[in-house]
């Protein structure tokens, strides 16, 4: 199951924001709350879910985090969802431009110190992806 809108980037965001209504027609599943500050400046704790986006001119159907907006909400791509389809905003000319990922960009004061905290990160992702494909 799938819908297809038009979405606002907001680069501010760092989740999308979808309508929850539209969420539940496709069968998205919350999976975790998260404490939200609106562009109002409110706060709020919203639902969040993981669903497959695909964006027109880019290759892939990459998982997301998602937030359960409430009904009539305007639909966001937030930042992490850029990040996930390796794409920036060229407001210029009003596109999504690729931009290349990143690896290991930083330096640590030990290569044991780096191996050791790539090596728990590396578990952590792997039980995440299992949990999400169960």
């Amino acid at each position: 199951m799938f819908f297809e809108e038009e979405f606002w980037i907001d680069t501010g965001a760092l989740y999308s924001f979808v309508p929850e209504d539209n969420l539940q027609k496709i069968g998205v599943e919350p999976s975790a709350t998260r404490n939200l500050v609106l562009a109002d400046g409110k706060q709020q704790a919203r639902l969040l879910g993981f669903c497959d986006f695909q964006i027109e001119g880019l290759e892939g159907n990459i998982p997301c985090p998602v937030i359960f907006a409430p009904k009539g909400s305007l639909l966001l791509l937030g930042a992490t969802a850029l990040e996930n389809f390796g794409v920036e905003v060229d407001p210029i000319n009003k596109r999504l431009k690729p931009i290349l990922a990143v690896i290991g960009g930083f330096l640590a004061s030990s290569v044991r110190n780096t191996l050791q905290l790539w090596r728990s990160k590396t578990a952590r992702l792997q039980r995440l992806a299992i949990r999400g494909v169960l």
